[in-house]
């Protein structure tokens, strides 16, 4: 049996979840980090493929003290077609059907993306932190959760609406690290069927070894706010919250 001759670089592992310094057998990576490796693509597939807890959700957001929340699916009939044709994903289903709102400016869109787990886990927690820095700045908002979902999907939500603004917090794609990171786009005066990026701002990786619910909540409300205050969102609106006053904090 071959000695597992370690990493100069170990120490780096305590401060970061990235597989570095794993050591060798010979020319090897030792069977501990193999099987660990096959371990985390198995979560990382799992968590793509899991089906949202809609009923949990929507539960946790009514405790959250949001009242009624709305759900809604995507143009995609399947995880599979989902997968393989983004396309849908961005679209509303025939049979979700969405009024115009009177008195309200912001959506909270909860969507399942490429990890379901990230939106159940986190995104209460995020709505819940948000909630009361959204009413001080004044944002009168409606929550609905969307499955089979791309992040374009909320600027149909939107525009179904008549509001001005969409938050989107979607799950992200799993990695060997972390499955179940969820991300938030803002997006101000958001057009269906707009796939550039740039028009969005993102605050991603939201998770308990990332960033926590409480500090993504405040950038959320922060980009909320200067994107109604210039009126643009996306590339023209850097992110300076850093610092800032916590609104209703």
């Amino acid at each position: 049996m071959s000695e597992i001759v370690p990493d100069p670089w170990s120490g780096w592992r305590a401060h970061t979840p990235a597989r570095i310094a794993l050591g060798r057998t010979g020319v090897s990576l030792p069977t501990r980090e193999v099987l660990a490796m096959a371990e985390a693509h198995a979560q990382a597939r799992d968590a793509v493929h899991r089906p949202l807890d809609v009923a949990a959700l929507v539960a946790a957001l009514v405790v959250a003290a949001l009242g009624e929340v709305a759900v809604v699916a995507s143009a995609a009939p399947d995880r599979a077609s989902y997968l393989r044709r983004p396309d849908l994903g961005r679209t509303l289903s025939e049979g979700s059907r969405l009024q115009p709102v009177a008195d309200v400016d912001l959506v909270l869109v909860l969507a399942d993306g490429l990890s379901p787990a990230a939106v159940l886990e986190q995104g209460p927690a995020v709505i819940a932190a948000a909630t009361p820095m959204l009413r001080a700045a004044g944002f009168r908002f409606v929550c609905v959760v969307a499955t089979q979902a791309r992040v374009a999907l909320g600027d149909a939500v939107a525009r179904a609406l008549g509001v001005a603004a969409v938050a989107v917090l979607i799950g992200e794609r799993p990695g060997l690290s972390v499955p179940s990171s969820l991300g938030i786009y803002v997006t101000w005066q958001p057009q269906p069927g707009v796939t550039n990026d740039a028009a969005r701002n993102c605050i991603s990786n939201i998770q308990p070894n990332g960033l926590d619910a409480a500090s993504a909540a405040a950038k959320l409300v922060w980009l909320l706010t200067a994107a109604r205050a210039r009126g643009l969102s996306g590339v023209a609106l850097k992110d300076e919250s850093e610092g800032a006053p916590l609104i209703g904090r």
